[in-house]
């Protein structure tokens, strides 16, 4: 039986008809094809893995290489929800060229549907550009990990009025150079709230409140997979306890010699 795949055009349908989007991250096969069959919308292969599955302290050391192998194995696994891949560090802020080529082997050698580049309204000429080639590109304003040295940090971006009318100029000027959809992430709820209104494409929060049209998180936070402990992120599962219960269960069975028993060898 063929599947409805999500399109930027179904997204763009579910604002105007009050449906909320849900988005999260994957960097596996197995986690995809779960998160796909459970009916997720979006799956964001998000430059986050440079933090959850490499260990590193920041989104930056994550190498374009290494997202089109996650992406790759991603998108193999998905066949309704929509393939995102976020461009790391330094794969389009260079130039349009670069931008271009980096963003089309994501869609061309990795199956992703759309690309997600960090920024606003001094990075509107690269999604117009990208736009343009038939590329469908994400937004992703308010806090932007890739420019966490630059911002001083992790923070709430949007407090102080200047950076509120910043972030709503950005938000116009990003949907203006075709983008479909944007992250607001890190941004005062009534603001995200007022980016949202002001906007016809959909916005999805991570730490933006509840007036956004859908949410994103990362799947390691909120499957207590990791330490994590932001106050946007809520856990809907405790896995690592599981994972950990489930080791020490097999290495008692291994050293008592209970496990293989009978059933699970071959006579």
């Amino acid at each position: 039986m063929s599947v409805k795949k999500v399109t930027v055009r179904e997204l763009i349908k579910m604002k105007q008809e009050g449906r909320k989007i849900a988005m999260l991250t994957a960097y596996d096969y197995a986690t995809a094809k779960i998160l796909d069959e459970a009916g997720i919308d979006i799956v964001l292969v998000g430059d986050s893995l440079s933090n959850v599955f490499q260990g590193n302290e920041t989104t930056l050391p994550v190498t374009v290489d290494e997202m089109l192998y996650h992406t790759k194995v991603v998108a193999k696994a998905v066949n309704r929800a929509m393939v995102v891949a976020d461009m790391p560090f330094l794969s389009y802020q260079v130039s349009k060229k670069d931008a271009v080529y980096n963003a089309g082997r994501f869609l061309k050698e990795a199956g992703a549907q759309a690309v997600k580049i960090e920024g606003g309204r001094k990075i509107a000429h690269l999604v117009e550009r990208l736009v343009s080639c038939g590329i469908p590109v994400m937004g992703h304003i308010g806090l932007t990990p890739q420019s966490v040295h630059a911002l001083g940090g992790y923070r709430l971006v949007g407090r102080e009025e200047e950076e509120q009318k910043t972030l709503l100029e950005d938000a116009k000027a990003l949907e203006k150079a075709g983008c479909f959809l944007i992250v607001l992430e890190m941004v005062p709820a009534q603001l995200a709230k007022r980016i949202t209104e002001s906007v016809n494409i959909p916005t999805v929060g991570i730490g933006a409140g509840p007036h956004c049209d859908g949410q994103v998180l990362v799947v390691n936070d909120m499957l207590g997979l990791t330490d994590t402990n932001y106050r946007f992120v809520k856990r809907y599962a405790n896995l690592k306890e599981e994972i950990k219960n489930a080791v020490l269960s097999y290495i008692d069975e291994v050293r008592n010699g209970e496990f293989p028993d009978a059933s699970h060898s071959f006579n």
